[in-house]
C-alpha cells in the first residue's frame, strides 16, 4: 500500500504495526502467514497482464519447493517487466489459470517452469507435494514433460519418478536414494490389512513380499512421549505380523547416505530379497560424508 493513498503516514508504516513483502508493498503485521500474501504483492509490482509463476506459484498451492528470497511472477515478452528489488518478472508465453482469486500458472504448468531452477531431487518432492494434494497426477506431469524442448529429459526424469501417495519430502528423499542407487523400488504409501479386510497399519514405502517396511522418522518421533509409545506399539504389532521394519532418521540422508544404503543392503538380504549391484547414479544428489 502507498502511504498517500491508504491514508497511513509513512511513520506508521515502518512501524511495527506493519510488515514489508516487497518495497512499496505492506501488510499488516498482525496478518496470519498465507502464501497468498505473496501473490497479490508480486502482482501489485510485476505490472498489468502478470500472473504469478514459479516458486511463489508452487508456495501457493502449498506444494514444496526450496526456500527463494524473491517473488516470482511472469508476463507477455511484449509488456514491462518490474524491477522491483525481491522480485522477478519472467517473459513467459503461458496461460494462466485462477487459483484463490488470483492468475497463476497451473500446476503442472510451475512444474514445467521449475526444472531449470531445481535439482533432480528437488523436481520429485514438488511433483510428490503437487499429487499428494490432488492437484496433478505422474500421468499429466509426465506428459507436460514431452512438450519440452528445453531440459526435456531431466523433466522426463522428474516426472518418472514421482509418485502418488507420498506424505513427505524426507520419504521421497529415501525413495529416491534407494532407486538411483539401482536397488528395487518400494512400493509407498503400504496399507496393512488384517483378516476382515480392514486397514489396520500404514508403512512410509517397503516390500510386500519380502513383509519389509522403510520407514522415515522425524524429529518429533524422538521428541514425543506419545508419538514414541505409538512408534514402539507400531513395530509390536509389525512384527507380530511377520514384518520387519526399518527405521531411517535425517543424518542417515543427509550426512551418511552411503552407510545407509549398506544398512538397506544388509536388511534385503537378510528378508530374502535378491540385491542387485549398486549403481553411483545417487551420489551427486546425495553429497554427503559415506
Amino acid at each position: 500500500m502507498a502511504p498517500a493513498a491508504s491514508g497511513i503516514t509513512k511513520r506508521r508504516l515502518y512501524s511495527l504495526e506493519f510488515r514489508r513483502i516487497v518495497r512499496t508493498v505492506h501488510i499488516a503485521a498482525s496478518a496470519p502467514a498465507d502464501p497468498l500474501n505473496d501473490a497479490l504483492a508480486v502482482l501489485l509490482v510485476a505490472g498489468e497482464g502478470a500472473f504469478v509463476s514459479h516458486h511463489t506459484a508452487a508456495r501457493l498451492y502449498r506444494a514444496v519447493v526450496p526456500d527463494d528470497p524473491r517473488l516470482h511472477a511472469s508476463t507477455n515478452a511484449t509488456r514491462h517487466r518490474s524491477r522491483t528489488p525481491g522480485v522477478l518478472v519472467h517473459t513467459s508465453r503461458r496461460r494462466p489459470i485462477e487459483y484463490r482469486g488470483v492468475p497463476v500458472t497451473s500446476p503442472v504448468a510451475t512444474f514445467l517452469d521449475l526444472v531449470p531452477f531445481l535439482g533432480l531431487l528437488d523436481l520429485v518432492i514438488l511433483g510428490d507435494s503437487l499429487v499428494k494434494r490432488g492437484l496433478s497426477t505422474p500421468g499429466i506431469l509426465m506428459a507436460g514433460a514431452s512438450t519440452l524442448t528445453k531440459d526435456r529429459r531431466k523433466a522426463k526424469q522428474a516426472a518418472s519418478l514421482v509418485r502418488a501417495g507420498v506424505d513427505s519430502p524426507m520419504e521421497t528423499r529415501l525413495r529416491l536414494l534407494i532407486v538411483l542407487a539401482g536397488l528395487p523400488e518400494p512400493e509407498v504409501n503400504i496399507e496393512i490389512r488384517d483378516e476382515f479386510g480392514q486397514v489396520v497399519r500404514r508403512i512410509d514405502m517397503g516390500y510386500r513380499a519380502a513383509k519389509l517396511g522403510l520407514e522415515y522418522d522425524g524429529r518429533q518421533h524422538a521428541e514425543s512421549p506419545q508419538q514414541y509409545g505409538s512408534d514402539v506399539r507400531r513395530r509390536e504389532d509389525m512384527s507380530a505380523r511377520d514384518w520387519h521394519e526399518w527405521t531411517a532418521v535425517s543424518n542417515d540422508i543427509f550426512k551418511t547416505p552411503g552407510d545407509t544404503l549398506a544398512r538397506i543392503v544388509a536388511v534385503m538380504t537378510r528378508r530374502g530379497m535378491v540385491v542387485p549391484p549398486l549403481k553411483d547414479d545417487w551420489r551427486p544428489h546425495f553429497p554427503g560424508w559415506s
